[in-house]
Order: structure tokens, then C-alpha cells, then sequence
């Protein structure tokens, strides 16, 4: 190992555990730009000390579930792995998760590493891993202000795995351009998708970000829509399709809130509590076949994993449940008004959209959600919360939905918890989802403890 990248690693670690021991964060992020300001090569170097294969995941949903569903699978098997778990998925994060997981004599003991990539960081960040595997969730519309349009997203993501042509993607055909992609790139591609009708319409709604023909520009024929573009597709005039999936789920059902699904063979008995995680667990298993991983403990592994990953959490609150979920763009938030929907029982909503960077300064996605389903959600209260609090009960506003706002999100939680339906659903976007975690923790730990919040 060359000194700068001995001296690299070492001087990360020390401002790890300085910005740790002086309380300023979680120390993963600053840790991999350290490192990289005193060796620029220091994430190729890094890649090359793991022992087996390198896998990344990406797309604009899904990848921080299906990047920890690779990592619990490998680590079933008695791998040794290492991920950037804490959805740090820029450049800086990267390394840091690497850099961070050395031992004192700065030497890597990894099997596999997992790594999330986000999209507009995967053009800088894929010449130096060149992974053996690069999964691809989906391509959608994400942060305006960061992505622009979905075809800027596409292309970033075709430079990206055009520039490692030895890795093989994995790519969800049911989204037309992920296909597009992986059939207009030069990499071995294997695919995954699901041919039975599962989502509802609410899921569905009429959020499409690409319907044309890429080939052709022609307008493709849906058989039926999964949600946004995903679906199963044609092309009348060039003869594009959706192919048959090389991996797929059947006999999709729900189950007390939960889904059951055969794989491989396998009849899944999952805790997933809704349909987009099936996407997420099917990806993972194709990604780990193109691997030629070890897939023996999968079944008992999924069949108990969280699904939540801190983005989808429940707690118990002065007896009341409490379900915490991100939603950080249209398609996503629609996919969570569509769970809203299928809780048929009264409840209460909050609802907190900030505008940080994280989140995404301009919030005019929120007109792309179908926010009308909610006036059927049997919602006795809407509460918005956040900077953007105000936008919020302008949108609910325009469907002719009633709500209120707070700038306290302890007191009204604890309102709503002893005084409500005792079913409340809070639903944030990035920036306030590690406090609000926190939060609803913090008051799930005094109430269980005998003290009432």
C-alpha cells in the first residue's frame, strides 16, 4: 500500500472521531473528503482490497432498501462486507465507508462491498469502483433543483456504466428507460421485473415521466401501468417491448398487511407491507445471481428482514401507533398515499415537507402528487409541519382537503397520540426524517417507561 494512501486513511480517521468526540455529526461525510484531498486515488485504491466482487446500487427509488437487503443477504452467508449505510451516497460518503472500515494497520478485510451510488454522482464515482454489478431500481423525476428532468438523470446514468463496460447491470425492464438504457449500452445486462397487475390506481395515478419510444419517438401502448412508466409496454411502430424478465415474482398476495410471493422457486413470507418492496428484495436477488453469490440463506434472511431501514418505522405512543415514512418525491409520495388508503380504520396525518438542500429547494413537485385520494383516507385530522408547511395546506387547499399547521412537532404528536384516533401516520421528506426518528423514539421510550409524554 503506497504511504499517501496509508497517510490518507489515518488522517480520516482522526477527523472521524474528532467531529464524533466534539459532537458535531456522524462523522461520514468530511472523513472521505479528508482522505480524498491527500489521495485523490484513494476510493481505486480502496476497491481493489476487496477480496471478491463490488456491487453498486442506484436509481431514484428503492436503492437504500435494496443496497441493505444485498448486505444482510451476503452477510448470511458468513461473508464479510462493507456498505455506506447511512445512505451517505456522494463521492465523500463513499470513501468514507470504506476508509472507515480499515483496521489499525489500515488494511481492508472485505468480501463484498455494497455500495449506494447516487445518480449524479455515479459519472465520478464508477471509473474509480469498477464493480463487478451495477443494479438499477428505476429512473424517475427526483429533486428539480439537483436532477432537472428525468433525461438528464438517463444520461448521467449512461455515461456512468458506459465508462465500466466489463460490469453487468441488473435492470428493472418494467421502467422503459432503465431497458433503454441497459439495450443502448455495450454491458451484459440481466433483468427483473413483475408481470402480474399488483399496485391499485392510487399507486398508479398519472404521474408518467417517460411513455415515447426512445427508438422512434413513437407513443408506447400500455397493457397496464405498475406505477409511473413502469408497466407492461410496446412500441406500435418500431416494435420496442417490455421483454420477459430473466427474474420476476408471481403469485403476488397480501396477508394481513403483508405480502407473500413466490421466487425462485421460494414461497416468500416477507414483512413487507407494501408492493414496491417486492420490487426491491426481486432486484436484489437478481443482482446477487449475476454475481454468482451465495444464495442459501436468502429465503430465511428476507423472510425477517426490516424493510423499514429508519424510512418506514412504527412505534407506540401513549398507546397509540405511529407510523413514521419518507417521501421524497411525486412517485414515492403517491406510493404512500396509496398505503394510507388501504388502513381503512381513523386516523390522523401529518404531514412535513422542508426545503433544504437535502430535500430539494424548489417544491413543485408536490402538484405532481394526486393529493385528492386523501379526502377518502378516513383522516379526521391533517397536519402540516415544516418550512414549507404552508405550500403543503396550499396543495390540500386546491383539493378542497381541511388541515392545520404547527411549527411544534412534539406537542401535536403528543396531542394526536392521547386525544386522536390512536392511528397516526407522519410522513416526511429528507431533512426531517432523522429528527423526527429521533423524536418518535425518544417518546416511545418514555411512555413505555410508565412516564406519559
Amino acid at each position: 500500500m503506497r504511504l499517501r494512501t496509508v497517510l490518507a486513511i489515518k488522517c480520516a480517521k482522526c477527523t472521524s472521531y474528532l467531529i464524533k468526540k466534539l459532537n458535531r455529526g456522524s462523522g461520514v461525510t468530511l472523513p472521505g473528503y479528508v482522505a480524498r484531498i491527500i489521495d485523490p486515488k484513494i476510493l481505486s485504491a480502496m476497491s481493489e482490497m476487496v477480496r471478491e466482487k463490488t456491487i453498486v446500487t442506484m436509481g431514484t427509488n428503492g436503492k437504500t432498501t435494496t443496497n441493505a437487503i444485498l448486505y444482510h443477504a451476503l452477510k448470511a452467508e458468513g461473508k464479510k462486507v462493507i456498505i455506506n449505510r447511512t445512505g451517505a451516497n456522494m463521492l465523500n460518503g463513499i470513501i468514507s465507508a470504506f476508509v472507515l472500515s480499515t483496521d489499525k494497520h489500515c488494511h481492508l478485510d472485505a468480501d463484498y462491498a455494497c455500495i449506494e451510488v447516487d445518480e449524479i454522482a455515479s459519472v465520478g464515482v464508477l471509473p474509480q469502483l469498477k464493480p463487478d454489478c451495477a443494479l438499477l431500481t428505476n429512473i424517475s423525476r427526483d429533486q428539480l433543483d439537483r436532477f432537472g428532468e428525468v433525461d438528464i438523470t438517463f444520461n448521467k446514468l449512461k455515461t456512468a456504466v458506459t465508462s465500466v463496460p466489463e460490469t453487468t447491470l441488473v435492470i428493472n425492464c418494467d421502467d422503459v428507460l432503465s431497458y433503454t438504457l441497459a439495450a443502448e449500452s455495450k454491458n451484459r445486462f440481466v433483468t427483473y421485473g413483475i408481470s402480474e397487475e399488483i399496485f391499485d390506481d392510487i399507486s398508479r395515478s398519472e404521474i408518467r415521466e417517460s411513455i415515447f419510444c426512445r427508438s422512434c419517438g413513437q407513443k408506447l401502448e400500455y397493457e397496464f401501468f405498475h406505477y409511473g412508466q413502469l408497466g407492461i409496454y410496446h412500441c406500435p411502430n418500431c416494435g420496442l417491448k417490455r421483454p420477459e424478465p430473466d427474474f420476476t415474482a408471481t403469485g403476488i398476495e397480501l396477508h394481513d398487511e403483508l405480502y407473500t410471493f413466490m421466487m425462485d422457486g421460494m414461497l416468500i413470507h416477507s414483512t413487507a407491507r407494501t408492493p414496491y418492496n417486492i420490487y426491491n428484495t426481486l432486484s436484489a436477488y437478481a443482482a446477487l445471481n449475476a454475481l454468482q453469490a451465495q444464495r442459501t440463506h436468502f429465503q430465511e434472511m428476507i423472510e425477517s428482514f426490516d424493510y423499514g431501514n429508519n424510512r418506514e418505522s412504527i412505534f407506540t405512543i401513549n398507546g397509540a401507533r405511529v407510523q413514521l415514512h419518507l417521501a421524497k418525491n411525486p412517485i414515492g409520495f403517491q406510493q404512500k398515499i396509496s398505503l394510507v388508503l388501504k388502513d381503512k380504520k381513523p386516523k390522523d396525518i401529518i404531514i412535513q415537507i422542508n426545503d433544504t438542500y437535502q430535500d430539494g429547494e424548489d417544491i413543485s413537485w408536490l402538484w405532481d402528487v394526486d393529493f385528492q385520494y386523501l379526502a377518502d383516507a378516513q383522516a379526521e385530522s391533517i397536519t402540516t409541519n415544516g418550512t414549507r408547511r404552508h405550500d403543503m395546506g396550499l396543495r390540500l387547499k386546491y383539493e378542497d382537503i381541511p388541515c392545520e399547521s404547527t411549527t411544534d412537532m412534539r406537542s401535536t404528536i403528543i396531542g394526536l397520540t392521547k386525544n386522536g384516533t390512536k392511528n397516526l401516520y407522519v410522513i416526511v421528506n429528507y431533512s426531517g426524517l432523522y429528527r423526527t426518528n429521533h423524536l418518535l423514539a425518544g417518546l416511545e421510550k418514555e411512555t413505555q417507561g410508565g412516564t406519559q409524554a
